[in-house]
């Protein structure tokens, strides 16, 4: 009997042990948080949680969202900020450092360049590998693959044969196996400009078209000029993607439509009413921006784009162009500011349900460029949903996380934890000032940050704390689609 008591209560013991053990072990994992987010306003569009939240974050994901007190190593208190996904911009040419980090002051946690892309994926990727603050990812471009097999020289953007010569059959084949190459290296879309490649036919668009089918890639197009008005444009595209079953995003609608943006909008909308998976996206000004080497700008674009010389201003200098200083800066070659819209056509294009938010934004040149590479979310925030009270904010970051990451999601995964607050997700968070974030960037000095993102989190780790840019700090990661 003694030998049994002595029995129990050692077993007892071994229980209370193991008890403690386990307490204790809970107790840290309660504490063992990488960052909290303490008392935010959480806005999540794909659930539509609209409330007070506490977010806890470890290993780069999002562990738990909870009304219930939360502790960790970091701590950020939120009281009176919006917590909500990174913004994800499918459009931004500028994939520099510079532009990286303007954009992570501007809240944006993923960019793309899907619209131009490059003829080389593993190359564009690899020179990005550890050096990036945000995530990123590219298409393979129509447009560089076309200057690669007619060799044309073209600084960016085509300036030669590929602007101007129709191809032949064996070039139309090579651009599809380069195509398709670049699609198995992981390349999230197909990017395309046919107002570059004026001389590409319907048909060569089209034979583009079939290959991103077959990869299911989405198709980002910047339409053919045509002013009279843009619908013929359209029409092309959306025919192509109806004919070959490729999914179409229209980029940049209201720069492409102007005072036809409401029609542009009406046609979308009717064709997914459809069943064709179409999308686009726009910009919050009413000026463009592009190289003014390029094809746009050959003979005749005054009746094509709608614009006179005074229309254009060149951002060094920020003078109003004249036809004598137009030809010199053509012959020299650059960017060029192109005021073609009016407020109440970009208001359109905003508050649309069909849009999405993306700045097209380019790569500064020592500091000169278009305010849209820094201030495009911000003043989407500051303008259209604080001044304007044209979008709710529900709605407007809904534009900017969660619709561009549905629309790359089928073909790239990981797509599928971005734009979201939920658990499991990746931990790219903004945190900011609804009452005082604003863009600062102007057309005379378009690389100035914005204000009033507190934090942005991008793969758990701060880019932007206590409003300031945290210097070398470069977590961004890949966004790539499944390499074949």
């Amino acid at each position: 009997m003694k030998r049994k008591t002595i029995l129990c209560l050692a077993l007892l013991s071994v229980s209370l042990i193991c008890c403690a053990i386990v307490l204790k072990s809970a107790a840290t994992a309660a504490k063992d948080f990488d960052i909290v987010i303490l008392n935010g306003r959480v806005i999540d569009p794909e659930s539509k949680l609209d409330a007070a939240r506490n977010i806890g974050v470890s290993d780069g994901k999002i562990q738990t969202i909870t009304a219930k007190a939360l502790t960790g190593r970091v701590a950020i208190d939120a009281k009176g900020l919006i917590v909500a996904p990174g913004f994800i911009d499918l459009h931004e040419h500028g994939q520099i450092p510079e532009n990286y980090r303007a954009q992570a002051m501007d809240g944006v946690t993923s960019s793309f360049e899907l619209e131009l892309g490059t003829a080389d994926v593993d190359r564009w990727y690899a020179e990005r590998e550890g050096k990036a603050a945000v995530n990123f990812g590219v298409s393979i471009g129509h447009i560089p693959t076309r200057m690669a097999v007619m060799n044309d020289k073209g600084e960016w953007l085509p300036s030669g044969s590929a602007a101007s010569r129709a191809a032949t059959d064996a070039e139309i084949e090579e651009m599809k196996k380069r195509i398709e190459r670049g699609l198995n290296r992981g390349a999230v879309a197909v990017g395309f400009g046919p107002a570059y490649t004026p001389a590409a036919s319907y048909w060569e668009i089209q034979e583009m078209f079939r290959v991103a089918a077959k990869h299911n890639a989405s198709c980002h197009v910047h339409m053919r000029e045509a002013r009279e008005p843009a619908i013929s444009a359209l029409s092309e595209v959306i025919a192509a993607a109806a004919i070959t079953g490729a999914p179409l995003h229209v980029v940049h609608i209201n720069s492409m439509g102007t005072q036809w943006t409401p029609r542009l909008l009406q046609n979308i909308g009717e064709a997914r009413s459809r069943g064709l998976d179409v999308t686009t996206e726009c910009y919050p000004y009413t000026a463009g921006m592009t190289r003014i080497e390029s094809a746009l700008f050959d003979e005749g674009f005054q009746q094509r784009l709608g614009v006179e010389h005074k229309d254009l201003m060149w951002p060094q200098t920020g003078e109003r162009m004249t036809p004598e200083s137009f030809a010199r800066y053509r012959k020299q070659g650059g960017g060029v500011i192109i005021f073609s819209n009016t407020d109440e056509m970009v208001r359109v294009a905003v508050t649309s349900p069909l849009t999405m938010i993306a700045s097209d934004g380019i790569a500064y040149q020592n500091g000169k460029g278009h305010p849209r590479a820094a201030g495009t979310y911000s003043r989407i925030l500051a303008e259209y949903v604080r001044r304007e009270k044209a979008l709710s904010l529900m709605d407007a970051i809904n534009k900017m996380s969660l619709m561009p990451a549905q629309r790359l999601e089928r073909r790239a995964p990981a797509m599928k934890n971005k734009g979201r607050i939920k658990v499991g997700a990746d931990a790219d968070i903004v945190v900011f000032d609804a009452e005082r974030v604003t863009d600062r960037a102007t057309y005379e000095k378009p690389a100035e940050y914005s204000e009033g993102f507190k934090y942005v989190l991008i793969n758990g780790v701060a880019v932007v704390k206590d409003g300031k840019l945290q210097e070398g700090v470069t977590p961004g990661r890949a966004l790539r689609a499944p390499i074949k």
